[in-house]
């Protein structure tokens, strides 16, 4: 994610701060899905975090 890029979560609408510390910018979570990208800020990719792993691979595991 570039520092200039403005994303918001793709479920609760928050938007990322561009002035935020690094590490809270490394907690926001990328996903494609159906040829898109999507984003979830680090509260929602908490609370959906089985939903995320549901999605890997079985060679994750």
């Amino acid at each position: 994610m570039a520092d200039n890029e403005l994303v918001s979560c793709s479920i609760c609408g928050r938007r990322r701060d561009p002035t935020a510390a690094p590490a809270e910018a490394l907690a926001w979570v990328s996903e494609r899905d159906r040829g898109g990208q999507r984003w979830l800020c680090p509260g929602c990719a908490r609370a959906h975090v089985r939903d995320i792993e549901g999605k890997l691979p079985a060679e994750y595991w």
